[in-house]
């Protein structure tokens, strides 16, 4: 008899940032992992807080090992319902919306799709700046990215 090996899980916190929309952008992310915390950021000097949603969980993803458990929390609804719902019938209509226009951050879609391939992955919707410690520390990061970018100009 062959037990499955249990796979290490982890916890993931993301955020964007953006001072002006479009403006200068951040993303923030914490992976909690064996009690550990690991906290990833960056900025964009031109971009959206929508792309900088969906940046905080790619670079999420790509620090980590496929074969984790990752329990996904996101203040973005945008983020959540585009991977657990709308990527089906964008992909079905060619990267199109339900009224036919192209899907907005196709780029990022398309990479956020392939690096969910194979994984498991729950994507949880948690109310952003209401107190939730993983969330808040994901937000200052987005932000303190912003701050790095604007002090090095």
């Amino acid at each position: 008899m062959v037990k499955e090996m249990n796979r290490a899980s982890c916890q993931v916190y993301t955020d964007g940032a953006c001072k002006g929309n479009p403006g200068i952008g951040g993303w923030g992310a914490v992976i909690i992992e064996g009690g550990k915390q690991t906290k990833i950021k960056g900025y964009d000097p031109k971009t959206t807080n929508n792309r900088m949603e969906l940046t905080a969980v790619i670079k999420s993803l790509e620090v980590l090992d496929a074969d984790k458990h990752i329990t996904l929390f996101t203040d973005s609804k945008y983020v959540q319902n585009g991977i657990t719902i709308w990527i089906e019938n964008w992909k079905k209509n060619q990267w199109r919306t339900s009224s036919k226009k192209p899907v907005k951050n196709v780029d990022l879609w398309q990479a956020l799709e392939v690096l969910c391939e194979n994984r498991t992955i729950i994507w949880e919707w948690v109310k952003g700046h209401a107190g939730n410690e993983g969330n808040e520390i994901a937000d200052f990061l987005a932000n303190a990215a912003i701050a790095e970018f604007l002090s090095e100009t």
